[in-house]
């Protein structure tokens, strides 16, 4: 059988036709209710520029929120440090000075040094380092604080001595040497409130020859990490002549990758001169450092020269992190990723397996684990640390 497929045609203009008067009596209402076209464009224009100020309004707030949190005693942790302070002062001055340990200079022992003002972090820290040697005996942990802080912290400690381990307490202020080498911190126009900018224990870390003049090697921990795995292996790594070994981050798919100019003023022609924008970076939080390279460099002259250069024109910003580039640029050997994992303060996308492997993991950035802002899926690494059954924590309800 023969069929004209000509037949539909009519079919198909016919709907044609009806989705064109149906267009058009679109168009028709749309020029009833929007007479006004381009007024129109202008009106949503205005309220998405609108809604996008809000937007940047709202987010300068939870930054500016979040970066007052961050720095922020909470009640809980100043009433423990307040209640240890009294306990301390009420003890006979012969009860308040630990166990005397005759071997804590011992060059053949594991000396760590972690600079802090929170007794709960600095227990943490000790705690976890501790729990994980395979032989404590050989640790000794020196923590300096500042003389606000040291009651407290000494009477943690004498509370709970680490297991087999040796400890020191140091109250910066005991230091006569240090006023006469030190300057306050370089604010460079930053909120002078903010602890990156002005803690002197931050900057205290750059004068470890002084402190420990009669110690060759020492491993700096800061007081927002907990250590998981044994770090004997750290006194046995080959720092090739180099004054500090410290995990680098070269790589720009890591979330710590930061280049030489983030926080360096390389259009400076001097700093420029002497720093690439492509050298490998480092972090604070785990680092070895070999005090007799680095009396031998006398590195902690060449700090200095950089702080005073600094008070002169801006050369850096965000804290004692880019001076360390500087100090320590070509003195630094890279350690294995796996020694220090970091960002736990400010990255919620770190991989499970990478902080399972990690040796030291670091809440590094505002976000730590004793604060209400902390990631709470980070927190449980560190809570397991805390004696939250200790009664002057339940008191405080840091719970």
């Amino acid at each position: 059988m023969f069929i004209n497929h000509n037949q539909s045609e009519p079919d198909t203009l016919i709907r044609a036709f009806q989705r064109m008067r149906a267009m058009e009596n679109s168009l028709q209402k749309a020029a009833r209710v929007y007479p006004d076209c381009s007024s129109m464009v202008k009106k949503l224009r205005a309220m998405t520029n609108n809604a996008e100020e809000q937007v940047k309004v709202h987010k300068d707030q939870e930054s500016f929120l979040v970066q007052l949190a961050g720095r922020t005693t909470p009640k809980g942790l100043h009433c423990l440090s307040m209640r240890l302070t009294a306990e301390y002062f009420a003890l006979n001055p012969e009860a308040r000075r630990l166990p005397s340990n005759p071997n804590v200079h011992d060059l053949n022992l594991h000396h760590f040094v972690v600079f802090s003002d929170n007794v709960l972090a600095c227990s943490v820290v000790v705690d976890s380092t501790v729990s994980a040697a395979k032989d404590p005996r050989k640790i000794v942990f020196h923590v300096v604080t500042d003389s606000l802080n040291f009651a407290a912290i000494s009477m943690w400690f004498i509370l709970h001595p680490p297991k087999q381990a040796k400890i020191q307490i140091h109250n910066m202020d005991n230091f006569d040497w240090f006023s006469t080498k030190y300057d306050p911190p370089i604010t460079d126009g930053h909120d002078s409130q903010d602890p990156r900018y002005t803690s002197t224990l931050n900057h205290l870390r750059f004068y470890l020859p002084d402190i420990f003049k009669v110690l060759n090697k020492i491993v700096l921990l800061d007081h927002d990490v907990v250590v998981q795995k044994d770090l004997t292996r750290l006194w046995r790594v080959n720092m090739m002549g180099k004054v500090n070994g410290a995990v680098t981050t070269c790589q720009g798919h890591d979330p710590a990758f930061r280049r030489m100019n983030l926080l360096l003023n390389l259009s400076d022609p001097m700093v420029g001169k002497r720093f690439s924008n492509n050298a490998c970076v480092w972090a604070f939080g785990v680092n070895v450092f070999d005090l007799q390279e680095w009396r031998k460099r006398n590195l902690t002259n060449v700090y200095n020269q950089y702080l005073q250069l600094g008070k002169k024109k801006p050369m850096w910003k965000a804290g004692s992190l880019p001076i360390g580039w500087m100090t320590f640029y070509n003195q630094t050997t890279s350690l294995d990723p796996k020694w220090h994992v970091h960002g736990l303060g400010y990255h919620s996308g770190i991989k499970q397996e990478d902080i399972a492997q990690a040796a030291v993991i670091h809440y590094d950035g505002v976000m730590k684990p004793w604060l209400d802002i902390g990631i709470e899926k980070y927190k449980t690494y560190w809570r397991k640390h805390v004696k939250f059954n200790h009664p002057y924590l339940q008191q405080c309800n840091i719970t």
